[in-house]
């Protein structure tokens, strides 16, 4: 670890440590994390909102929140609302005012002005694809616009129609004019303005001429006073023309350095926001939060901690080479966090009647009610103990029950002693079945003298069970997830990521039963279900949890593998 608590290694780190030694930027350190709001946030911007925000802190600086509403055919102010909630849920409240692009639309429609005045934009009529294809390729030659050559008198007043609404949509475009034939594809006459007579979720219907990305990015690095523009590896080829745009414009003060890094990739994990929307408006997930989905939102309804999260992300680091990481690694984060600070409760997914033979029962015939006390979190003292209440009857798993068990089968089976958790040994004495030959009820003994779970004599057992009181039951339902995606690298096999979708990889169980303290689970807490793994109360749903996570570590045992190998 370096002394910023960062990665050993971190290159980014690194170059903001020299930066500030030779006093690049006097010294400053400002970052941004400047999201599209066309959708949401998913697991690849959480690696980036870390780099962003966690940079700018380890440092002294500030870092800001700008959204890119530069296209207003795909933008909406749901995503711009669900954005904030998501840095502010990982930990990194955006400082206030939340900056936009647009808040710069006249400065930068300014600034292409003064480009045109210099001979470096030009007003090109064709249409895009035709643009497109005279662009060139690797290795073939671009062809100039037969407009690159206009005045500057008459790129303006073209230019100034277009702001005022004179043209059709795509019918001219403004380029900057560099050269067509430069080895990198960007530097081709890029276009830095479309037309789009669109409303816009901010300036109405104010501007029917908007900016590209390439065009606006840096140039609203440059007014906000960025200094390390941090972007993934798909910008690298776009970083000789954000320089170059700001090269050509009258700044005050150092420019803006634009760095990448690779971007977070994760087994059985899509990250394309074109994919997430097929997904959602297709039906194949119940939104952009379902719990299924990478995105913040469906990781936090999932009952993902976001300490988990930003322990994950700085842990995969910074790098210049592109790597996806087995999700299970995810998972081994998530797990680990849970561990410390979720409660244990007790719950039956697929219940199964169990009555106890000789259990006592109060003047009225109901069964008498015993306490006990059971730890909250043994790994946390500080969480303390709750009394949970057992009775005569109770609700098992029907897996914990094999009227003719398997082999290596250690839980309840006809004459079977068995440890019901923190309560009694039992032996199974009968079964009872339905007319169809459905085991729908357990009888069995218990040893009084075991109370606690401990016999007397020291005999031992196989097996503990986890179990709940049926009359103080609370019905609850579970959602239980599989991986959506079949294969570990989605559409790898066909080219299309829907045809490895796992039909059945969400399942709800409606009957279940769970001890009365998991009624008091508040909305979005995970709890543990002993034995069973961790689940999330829905934040709007009462008593239906969502499956975060198993307790087997998978990774310990892919690490475990790959050593023997």
């Amino acid at each position: 670890m370096s002394e910023t608590g960062a990665p050993a290694g971190d290159f980014v780190r690194e170059q903001i440590r020299r930066d500030n030694q030779a006093q690049t930027f006097g010294g400053r350190v400002q970052t941004r994390f400047p999201p599209e709001p066309n959708g949401y946030l998913h697991i690849g911007h959480a690696k980036a909102i870390c780099a962003d925000f966690g940079i700018a802190q380890e440092f002294g600086g500030s870092c800001f929140l700008r959204f890119d509403d530069t296209n207003p055919d795909t933008e909406d102010t749901e995503y711009v609302d669900s954005i904030i909630q998501d840095i502010s849920w990982l930990g990194f409240p955006p400082p206030q005012p939340v900056l936009f692009a647009s808040d710069y639309f006249e400065q930068l429609y300014t600034w292409a002005e003064y480009l045109i005045q210099q001979g470096k934009a030009y007003v090109d009529d064709q249409d895009p694809e035709t643009i497109s294809a005279q662009r060139g390729g690797f290795g073939k030659p671009g062809i100039d616009s037969p407009y690159r050559d206009r005045s500057v008198e008459e790129n303006l007043d073209l230019f100034r129609q277009m702001r005022h609404g004179a043209f059709p949509d795509g019918s001219r475009v403004l380029r900057a004019k560099i050269d067509m034939q430069h080895e990198n594809m960007q530097m081709r006459d890029p276009i830095m303005y479309r037309i789009r007579h669109a409303h816009h979720h901010r300036t109405g219907d104010t501007w029917c001429l908007y900016p590209t990305y390439d065009w606006a990015h840096g140039q609203s690095d440059a007014i906000e006073g960025v200094t390390h523009s941090l972007c993934t590896l798909e910008f690298d080829s776009h970083r000789p023309l954000y320089d170059w745009f700001l090269a050509q414009l009258p700044l005050e003060g150092p420019a803006p350095r634009q760095t990448e890094f690779a971007r977070l990739a994760v087994t059985y994990l899509i990250t394309s926001k074109r994919t997430m929307l097929q997904l959602v408006t297709s039906g194949t997930v119940d939104g952009w939060d379902d719990p299924r989905m990478p995105t913040v939102a469906g990781m936090r309804r999932r009952g993902y901690p976001a300490p988990a999260i930003r322990d994950f992300c700085s842990y995969v680091g910074l790098t210049r080479t592109n790597s996806r990481h087995d999700i299970e690694l995810l998972e081994s984060f998530v797990r680990r966090e849970l561990n410390t600070s979720s409660q244990r409760r007790m719950a039956v997914l697929r219940p199964l009647k169990l009555v106890l033979e000789g259990w006592p029962r109060q003047a009225d015939g109901s069964p008498v009610v015993e306490w006990f006390e059971v730890a909250n979190n043994p790994e946390n003292e500080a969480d303390g103990v709750r009394q949970v209440p057992f009775t005569g009857e109770l609700w098992i798993e029907q897996d914990d029950f094999a009227e003719v068990p398997p082999p290596k089968f250690f839980r309840l089976s006809p004459g079977r002693e068995v440890r019901l958790r923190g309560a009694y040994l039992v032996t199974c004495t009968e079964v009872i079945k339905d007319d169809e030959g459905q085991v729908v009820e357990v009888r069995a003994s218990y040893d009084p003298d075991s109370r606690g779970g401990t016999a007397p004599d020291g005999r031992k057992v196989k097996s503990t069970m986890h179990w709940v009181s049926a009359p103080h039951a609370a019905d609850a339902s579970v959602a239980l997830y599989e991986r959506l995606f079949t294969h570990p690298i989605p559409g790898e096999r066909t080219g299309n990521v829907m045809d490895d979708i796992d039909p059945h990889s969400k399942i709800v169980l409606t009957e279940c039963k769970a001890e009365p303290a998991l009624a008091e689970t508040a909305p979005g807490v995970v709890v543990q279900f002993e034995r069973l793994g961790y689940f999330a109360l829905d934040p709007q749903q009462p008593l239906l949890f969502h499956r975060t996570v198993g307790l087997k570590d998978e990774w310990a045992a892919i690490q475990k593998k790959a050593q023997r190998a």
